[in-house]
C-alpha cells in the first residue's frame, strides 16, 4: 500500500508546470513546486535532527506553503500536532502539554501574538483568539522553524524555512505506515484534551474513500477550505482552490465563477449564505459537497437548485473517521418528506461496517478510523456518539446525539428525530430542540427553537404540531415552549449548532 504522501509525489512529478493549488488570495503553486517543498522541508528536518516519532506543532494557515509543510512532515515521519490556535489560549496550553512537540513550525506573527505582550492585548481587545505558543518558544528543548520573515518575538534560535530548506539532504527510510502520524484536538478539557490520533494508514484511507465518492480528473477545480478535502484533488491531477477564511458568501460566489471551479465543498449554514447571493450557480460546478453538520430541508432545496443536472452529495464523517457514509441531496430531502424518523447518512462508505448498540449507538469499524485516543489504548471499534437506525437497505439513519438526549418522565426524547420534519412546517426555516431544568419536576422543559418568518406565532405552531400526532412528531416529544429566534447560535469553523448556548439562552429566557 502506497502512502497517501508518496502517491501525491509521484502524481506532481507527472505533471510538474501544472497549477496545483490556488491560494486564497489568488497566488497560483504548481505541483513541481509543491513538490519540491515537501521533499525540501521532509529531508531539511532530517537534517537537522529530526527523528522517527517526534512531535511536530503546527500552526501555520491555510495556503499552498502549508500543503506542502503538511506532506512534508509526514514524509519525514514525524507526527504532526495540529495547533488549532483559534480554540484559545488555556486549551492550546493544555493541549501543548499533552503532546509535548520536540519541533515547531509556526508563522513569525503567531510568536509575536503569542509572546509580545502589547501584541497580546491589541489582539485581546479586538476579540482575535491568541494562539500561547509561549511554552514551546521558551523550552530551549524544542526547534522552531519560522515562517515569513523574523518578526519581534520569534527565537535567535529559531530556523527561517528558507534555511531549512537549504539544508543538505538526509537519506529517508520506510515509512510506517501504522505509527502515529496526525494528532488532531476534537474536544476536551484544560485537564482531559481529547486528542485523536491518525496514522498514515488510516489517511491514506481516509483519502482514498474520498477520491471514491468524488473522482477527480486533471482540468477539475476543488474549491475547499480544508487540506484533507483538497488532496483528493491533486492526488487525481486536479487543482486545489483555497478559499479566503471568513469571506463573506459573496466572495465565495466570485470565486466559484473566477478559478472555473468544478467541485466545491461547504458546511450548510455557509452554503447557505452563498445560495442567499448566488441562487444558481455557474454550469462549470459539477459537484456540490456538503459536510460537518445536518442540512436543513430549505438547504438541501437550494443545493439542488443551485447546481440543476449536477451531483449534490452529504457527507457524515467525524474527525475520528473520514468518510463514514455518503448520501445523495435528493434521497435525504424525500426521507425527510416522506415523514420517514431521523436523517438518512447513506451506505456505509466501501470497507466501513456498522453496527447499532444496545442503547441504539451507532458503532463502526473501517480502515480510515483512527488509531485512538492520545494517551489510551488502541481502538478496535468507534463508538460515534449517534443514536441511528439502519434501515431495510443498510443505509445509516442518525436519529440523534446521546449527549443531546432529553428526558421527559421515563421517555428518551432525541432530538435530531424530530428537527428536520418540523423544519419542514410552512414559515419555519429551523429547528432545534433542548432541554431546560425544572426546578419542581426534576425532569427537564422541553423548548423548541425556530427560525422562522415573522407571520409564525409560537402558540399556533405548538397546535401544528399536536395535530399532526403521530406522523411529525411523537406525543411525549410535544415541546413545552417554542421560541423564535432570528438564528440560531452556532460555533467552530463548521458553524455547527450550539446547543450548550442555545440551552444557556432559553433557561435564561425562562418565564
Amino acid at each position: 500500500m502506497n502512502d497517501f504522501v508518496t502517491r501525491f509525489l509521484s502524481e506532481a512529478e507527472s505533471r510538474p508546470g501544472e497549477v496545483a493549488v490556488i491560494d486564497p488570495d489568488g497566488r497560483t503553486t504548481t505541483f513541481g513546486e509543491l513538490r519540491r517543498l515537501a521533499l525540501g522541508v521532509s529531508t531539511g528536518l532530517r537534517a537537522e535532527g529530526l527523528e522517527p516519532g517526534d512531535g511536530v506543532l503546527f500552526a501555520v494557515r491555510n495556503s499552498a506553503t502549508a500543503i506542502g509543510l503538511f506532506l512534508g512532515v509526514l514524509h519525514a515521519g514525524a507526527v504532526l500536532i495540529s495547533a488549532d490556535t483559534a480554540v484559545g489560549p488555556a486549551l492550546v496550553s493544555a493541549r501543548l502539554r499533552a503532546c509535548r512537540p520536540r519541533w515547531l513550525i509556526a508563522e513569525s506573527l503567531f510568536a509575536t501574538t503569542s509572546v509580545v505582550g502589547p501584541a497580546r492585548a491589541f489582539c485581546r481587545r479586538r476579540g482575535w483568539p491568541v494562539p500561547d505558543l509561549r511554552q514551546p518558544l521558551g523550552d530551549r528543548g524544542i526547534r522552531y522553524v519560522h515562517i515569513g520573515r523574523r518578526l519581534p518575538g520569534v527565537p535567535r534560535s529559531a530556523l527561517s524555512l528558507k534555511q531549512l530548506l537549504g539544508r543538505a539532504p538526509a537519506e529517508a527510510g520506510e515509512p510506517d505506515l501504522d505509527a502515529p502520524a496526525l494528532i488532531v484536538f476534537t474536544s476536551g478539557t484544560t485537564e482531559q484534551p481529547k486528542g485523536v490520533v491518525h496514522t498514515l494508514r488510516s489517511l491514506t484511507s481516509a483519502v482514498t474513500m474520498l477520491g471514491e465518492h468524488l473522482p477527480f480528473a486533471p482540468g477539475d477545480v476543488m474549491h475547499a477550505d480544508g487540506i484533507m478535502a483538497g488532496l483528493p484533488a491533486l492526488l487525481g491531477g486536479a487543482r486545489l482552490s483555497l478559499p479566503k477564511p471568513s469571506a463573506p458568501p459573496g466572495r465565495f460566489a466570485r470565486d466559484l465563477a473566477a478559478r472555473r471551479v468544478t467541485h466545491a465543498y461547504g458546511v450548510p449554514v455557509h452554503l447557505a449564505e452563498v445560495f442567499g447571493v448566488l441562487p444558481r450557480w455557474p454550469e462549470h460546478v459539477r459537484h456540490l459537497v456538503m459536510g460537518s453538520a445536518p442540512a436543513a430541508p430549505a438547504v438541501l432545496r437550494q443545493a439542488l437548485a443551485a447546481v440543476p443536472g449536477g451531483e449534490v452529495l452529504s457527507i457524515y464523517a467525524m474527525t475520528e473517521a473520514i468518510p463514514l457514509a455518503v448520501a445523495r441531496a435528493e434521497d435525504k430531502l424525500a426521507h425527510i418528506e416522506r415523514g420517514l424518523p431521523g436523517d438518512l447518512l447513506g451506505m456505509p462508505s466501501p470497507g466501513v461496517t456498522a453496527r447499532i448498540a444496545g442503547d441504539g449507538e451507532l458503532l463502526v469499524s473501517a480502515p480510515n478510523a483512527c488509531l485512538g485516543y492520545l494517551g489510551a489504548p488502541p481502538l478496535t471499534e468507534l463508538a460515534t456518539g449517534d443514536v441511528a437506525r439502519l434501515d431495510d437497505d443498510g443505509r445509516i439513519v442518525m436519529t440523534g446525539r446521546k449527549k443531546d438526549m432529553l428526558i421527559r418522565g421515563t421517555y428518551n426524547i432525541y432530538p435530531g428525530l424530530y428537527e428536520p420534519s418540523i423544519a419542514l412546517l410552512a414559515g419555519v426555516r429551523e429547528a432545534a430542540m433542548v432541554g431546560t431544568p425544572d426546578p419542581v419536576t426534576e425532569d427537564e422543559t422541553v423548548v423548541l427553537a425556530v427560525v422562522a418568518d415573522p407571520a409564525v406565532d409560537p402558540a399556533r405552531l405548538v397546535r401544528r404540531l399536536r395535530r399532526q400526532l403521530p406522523g411529525l412528531i411523537d406525543a411525549e416529544a410535544v415541546p413545552d415552549r417554542i421560541v423564535v429566534l432570528p438564528e440560531l447560535p452556532r460555533s467552530g469553523r463548521s458553524r455547527k449548532l450550539d446547543r450548550r448556548r442555545l440551552r444557556e439562552l432559553m433557561t435564561a429566557a425562562t418565564p
